[in-house]
């Protein structure tokens, strides 16, 4: 391999420091910031996570380093594997996490692809997790700073990206860097994290899929588990499982979403102890650690970016395929989410909680 490396530089802090780290290592680097939309597009009008702004503090940090920066336009491929699929899944009722989607085929896939172009053998992203080769295969380890570790959201990698990733601030906190970013002089030292998906970013899912679609999403009833009607709902995309914000009902007691029936039209509603579940099946699985399981292993598991891994049980079940069962039954697990598997701080794999 050679040492030319495309970085992805969104114009943050993290990405920022890493690009300055690759060159501090000998790397020649080429800073990338990636177009994903047109916030008109979208219909945004505040800014954005992609706006104007965050290139110039991109291309401002790779003047500062000395760097070359370029915009790529991946518009198209976002709109279809990003914005497409968070859009399919609320229609047919599944809470996505298009930031698992947008590392999954824009830039592991897509960017890598272009930087194979350029004759560059990397990608580096400012991602807090670790890359590292044990024996024949490239395994994908939690970051070191435990309260910023982003392992769960890059559970789909394969081997070939895998061996093509650099991601230098896996052993650092973020306290660190931006400590380097502030001795660099950059610009975005202080810049707060982004905490919205990027084309959401007031947080109206709903309100986005309805401007984007141009659809209209019916009423139907809230029903609980027995079938009582408790009311009239705003159109199932509204709704997740675990919620109890939102619903506008007035009832007696604290009542949450337990499930959704699109065929009825219905919002099903329970007590907080009628949302926990001890199994899940998953599928479009991806496996890191191993091309298979032969037999069921134990594992810590995590069904949300935000929760602690829990001891479970996996089996593969298929060919894409997983059942895993909890040594306690967790809250709210939600059918297009992701669950990930853990050794340690070793990550087996994962797949979309069906």
């Amino acid at each position: 391999m050679n040492n030319r490396a495309v970085i992805a530089m969104s114009g943050g802090v993290d990405s920022s420091v890493a690009a300055y780290l690759m060159k501090e290592r000998g790397y020649d680097i080429l800073g990338v910031t990636l177009r994903l939309f047109a916030n008109e597009d979208v219909g945004i009008r505040e800014k954005s996570c992609c706006s104007l702004s965050d290139v110039e503090d991109a291309k401002s940090v790779a003047r500062r380093i000395g760097i070359e920066h370029y915009t790529f336009n991946f518009s198209d491929d976002f709109r279809e594997k990003v914005i497409d699929r968070f859009i399919d899944a609320y229609e047919h009722c599944r809470t996505p996490n298009p930031c698992i989607d947008c590392n999954r085929f824009i830039k592991f896939r897509r960017l890598l692809e272009r930087a194979f172009e350029l004759e560059c053998d990397h990608v580096v992203t400012g991602h807090y997790a670790r890359v590292e080769k044990a024996g024949d295969r490239y395994i994908l380890k939690k970051g070191l700073d435990v309260s910023k570790d982003q392992s769960y959201v890059l559970w789909a990698m394969t081997q070939e990206q895998l061996q093509h990733t650099l991601l230098p601030l896996g052993e650092l906190s973020k306290d660190q860097v931006r400590s380097i970013a502030a001795e660099q002089g950059f610009i975005n030292a202080k810049k707060r994290d982004s905490q919205d998906i990027c084309f959401v970013p007031d947080g109206d899912y709903a309100a986005f899929i309805e401007r984007y679609t141009g659809k209209d999403y019916p009423n139907g009833n809230f029903v609980d588990l027995e079938g009582n009607v408790l009311g009239e709902h705003k159109g199932l995309i509204r709704y997740t499982c675990g919620q109890r914000k939102g619903l506008g009902l007035a009832l007696p007691k604290p009542m949450y979403v337990c499930g959704i029936d699109s065929a009825e039209n219905q919002v099903i509603l329970g007590d907080n102890a009628d949302l926990y579940s001890d199994r899940l099946d998953a599928e479009d699985i991806n496996l890191i650690a191993a091309d298979k399981l032969d037999n069921p292993i134990r594992v810590e598991a995590k069904v949300r970016y935000s929760q602690s891994a829990q001891p479970a049980t996996v089996w593969q079940t298929g060919e894409d395929r997983l059942h895993v069962e909890f040594d306690e039954p967790q809250r709210a697990i939600t059918g297009g989410q992701a669950v990930v598997l853990y050794d340690g701080d070793v990550v087996i794999g994962g797949g979309t909680i069906c």
